[in-house]
């Protein structure tokens, strides 16, 4: 009998653990904010409990019910009740042993994500140490009372997602502590590297892009350390700066995300930049930010952080940015592509095809220089247009910047074209999608003149109380530009294909799936030679469409 219970015991651990690993998975993509995550599970009742869960917990209970009822002898009974819990768990632990669910971006098991994990399975274990407390104080036999006590461990188990709430709470101080130690470190090292000088870049959009462009421009001339992926974070640039950045480098440049307002100048004075980059603003983050003016607040922080000597870059392109730019009484460089009369930097005579796109770029001051780049859509090159105003105040020649700009590379996720040989063209975006990235993917595929084009997307997300109307346009835009649409979720897809409907498009052409996975089965029926399919947005692993 006490075998048995031990061994319970300790697959009953391990469901736990594997179940709160999924959740430790969610906690970390959310930030490890507790009121990010309280949210999602509100917004998630069928991840929260899952139909195996249920089932888990039901059949613990019966089993307990029958326990009561059935006659016989009561040791009996429990030896023989223990042995059926005991089986019980272990089928449901190979269930979920076996579960492999699909993730874009795998958990990591950083230390501050391991310290979360053991918290929360200390809190698992605190509970069933005072369960069988309770049941100990009651009778001395805990195994008298084992069929009640399991089927509570069952109930524990249903709602192990909610103790990473108090987990959260409780690691909180302790990752206070480790997060100001390592942000005061990253901040004295990088003001005592006096040559170095630091470039920081933010926007609703683009700014991941920039930093990439912007660094390979740089390196004609300069050793450039730029944060890697989507490092933004005061963490995630503190450990670049703590752990790859040192006296050999001439430029730092990192990349400043936020979500609310005061996060830019946190990172600000993290990074110490004397040169500030906004790309754009627009209506990304929404359900944070709650308005555009605070989206602008927040992003003009760059600009207030800057030293006296510092110099502002404004995409003047940008109706947000241009209010910013023209309340900015410090040195300022202007760049776009439409307001050329007003700006210091700008493009002409754009060319956009299969092959990347053509320029020419115009410096004030410098003069012009004929440009390629493997980069696609006007939108890059804004984000080259940057990466030229920085080297501007560097001092690159346009010659340097030319070879530079002809050395990009296509960011991963982000308008990448994919040639497979078979005929067919893939256009990869999707990393994200705003209101503004999505047109500019449309422009995009509406160059390739003469192919078949067609769309994958499952919309946009985190747009706030404007999301169901910016997916209407959305779906107005691709009945302009595509000739097959596979639109992704039953849900989401409602205002799009009010979008989309608005227009003559061809009901054939019109599919809505419910995964990617079909999406690929029907392109696999549908696609021909000389076809362009344009992969638009890749909702998160925390959305859900239910």
């Amino acid at each position: 009998m006490k075998s048995l219970v031990v061994l319970f015991v300790f697959c009953w651990f391990l469901l736990c653990s594997i179940k709160l690993k999924y959740y430790l998975h969610m906690v970390q993509l959310l930030g490890y904010k507790n009121n990010k995550y309280i949210s999602w599970l509100e917004k998630n009742k069928n991840k929260l409990h899952t139909y195996k869960d249920k089932i888990y917990v039901v059949l613990s209970l019966l089993i307990l019910i029958l326990f009561l009822i059935l006659p016989g002898n009561y040791k009996v009974k429990t030896n023989y009740f223990a042995f059926t819990y005991l089986i019980l768990t272990i089928a449901f632990f190979t269930l979920n042993i076996k579960y492999k669910y699909e993730s874009k971006k795998p958990l990591e098991f950083t230390q501050r994500a391991k310290r979360l994990y053991a918290m929360t399975l200390s809190l698992v274990i605190a509970d069933f140490l005072i369960t069988l407390g309770i049941f100990f104080i009651i009778s001395k036999n805990i195994l008298f009372y084992f069929p009640i006590w399991a089927s509570i461990l069952s109930l524990m188990y249903y709602f192990t997602p909610l103790y990473f709430i108090a987990g959260i709470y409780l690691v909180e101080p302790i990752e206070s502590n480790i997060n100001n130690k390592f942000y005061v470190q990253a901040s004295n090292k990088i003001r005592n590297l006096k040559k170095l000088t630091s470039v920081g870049i933010t926007g609703s959009y683009g700014k991941t892009s920039t930093k990439f462009i912007s660094a390979t421009i740089l390196k004609e001339k300069f050793n450039v350390l730029n944060t890697p992926e989507s490092y933004n974070t005061p963490m995630g640039i503190s450990k670049v700066i703590n752990n790859d950045l040192n006296g050999d480098y001439d430029i730092f440049i990192a990349e400043l995300g936020a979500t609310k307002i005061g996060d830019i100048k946190e990172v600000a004075y993290l990074t110490c930049p004397k040169i500030g980059v906004i790309t754009s603003i627009g209506p990304c983050h929404l359900e944070t930010f709650k308005s555009i003016d605070n989206i602008m607040r927040t992003k003009y922080e760059l600009i207030e952080s800057l030293p006296n000597d510092g110099i502002a870059i404004f995409n003047y392109d940008n109706e947000y940015v241009k209010k910013l730019a023209d309340k900015t009484f410090r040195e300022k460089i202007l760049y776009g592509i439409e307001n050329i009369e007003d700006t210091d930097i700008f493009a002409s005579d754009i060319k956009v095809g299969k092959e990347g796109s053509t320029f020419t770029l115009c410096i004030n001051d410098l003069g012009t220089i004929e440009c390629k780049t493997k980069l696609l859509g006007k939108h890059n090159i804004l984000n080259i247009l940057a990466g030229c105003a920085i080297a501007k105040v560097l001092g690159l020649s346009l010659e340097e910047m030319r070879e530079g700009i002809y050395k990009l590379e296509s960011v991963k996720h982000r308008l990448e074209i994919i040639d497979p040989g078979t005929g067919v063209i893939v256009i990869d975006d999707a990393f994200n999608s705003n209101p503004q990235g999505a047109k500019a993917a449309l422009d995009v595929l509406d160059e390739f003149i003469n192919h078949r084009k067609i769309i994958v997307t499952p919309g946009m997300v985190e747009l706030g109380d404007i999301e169901e109307i910016e997916n209407e346009k959305f779906g107005e835009n691709i009945a302009i530009v595509c000739d097959i649409a596979i639109i992704v979720g039953i849900k989401r897809s409602e205002p799009i294909i009010r979008g989309i409907k608005k227009h003559n498009f061809l009901e054939n052409n019109l599919y809505v799936v419910n995964s990617l996975d079909e999406a690929s089965e029907i392109l696999k029926t549908i696609t021909k030679i000389n076809d362009v399919i344009l992969f638009e947005n890749d909702l998160p692993d925390t959305y859900n469409e239910n």
